[in-house]
């Protein structure tokens, strides 16, 4: 595909030989993305790049859930070139790709809310993202009828699991995370019913997602992990009404942003059992 602007932006299928540039583009926010991390996107999802000669100067990446939901992330523009409209070129570039009638997530930073307003999308939550090193955690006790155990090799209800709190067919990204990380599984009664993931990510480690009945069984799923971790770099994002921010200001992992929960199209219906207490990244929705 390919597009040109009055500003001679040309706009071109993301490459795999773009992945470098566009990682270059991410430092240069100073957001925490490794090459690994692109990598993963390239994987999972199909991407936009602005060029401009044959230089990358902006990105944008969607992620498909099934036929009815995607998620948008990594829009991206050089800083030299921020107000030529690059940011707004991509995003309706990708709207376009999507088509109608899929229902797009984004997460919303301050800078890009009236631009993301302006292209349909509404507010439906806030994700609180905290972060800096693993705080060390007291020994958590379970409950009458609740273990935590290691993750293993194949879980196959794991992947069901995430996709009702999420409200989303997510079960390929679920196998791609699975694939390299450490994770614990809350039982109750011998039965699974939320998971906690720990993976490699930026600065250090995301925990990311955690998924419990309730808010006792994801501080008990997060307790662990961060134990694990003391003195390590940890990101959580969590999903704001549950208590998670407030408890994990608590226990020294600090809040360092807020972002916004957009949809253009109809917000994913959650169930109140099992509920997402942190998200996957803001990329994935």
């Amino acid at each position: 595909m390919a597009s040109q602007t009055q500003a001679k932006i040309v706009l071109k299928e993301l490459r795999a030989e773009h992945l470098v540039a566009a990682n270059a583009l991410s430092e240069e926010k100073s957001w925490p993305q490794r090459l690994e991390d692109w990598e993963l996107f390239y994987e999972l999802g199909e991407g936009i790049v602005a060029m401009q000669d044959d230089r990358v100067v902006g990105t944008i990446l969607a992620f498909r859930y099934r036929d009815n939901y995607a998620s948008l992330g990594m829009l991206i523009e050089a800083a030299d070139l921020r107000g030529s409209n690059i940011a707004r070129t991509l995003m309706i570039a990708m709207l376009d790709r999507l088509g109608p009638g899929v229902n797009i997530l984004i997460c919303g930073t301050p800078e890009r809310m009236s631009l993301y307003y302006s292209l349909g999308f509404t507010p439906y939550n806030i994700i609180h993202q905290h972060q800096g090193p693993a705080p060390s955690m007291p020994l958590a006790v379970p409950r009458d009828g609740e273990r935590v155990r290691p993750m293993g090799k194949s879980e196959p209800d794991l992947a069901q699991i995430y996709n009702t709190a999420t409200g989303i067919d997510r079960s390929v990204l679920f196998s791609a995370f699975v694939r390299d990380c450490a994770g614990n599984v809350l039982c109750h009664d011998h039965d699974p019913v939320g998971f906690a993931l720990s993976r490699r990510f930026g600065r250090g480690r995301v925990i990311a997602p955690i998924i419990a009945p309730d808010f006792e069984g994801a501080k008990l799923l997060a307790t662990q992990l961060l134990g694990e971790r003391a003195g390590h770099f940890c990101r959580i994002d969590v999903v704001e009404g549950h208590g998670m921010s407030k408890w994990l200001d608590s226990v020294g992992l600090p809040k360092v942003d807020t972002a916004t929960m957009m949809v253009r199209g109809t917000p994913p219906i959650l169930p109140e059992s099992p509920t997402m207490f942190a998200i996957a990244a803001q990329t994935y929705g």
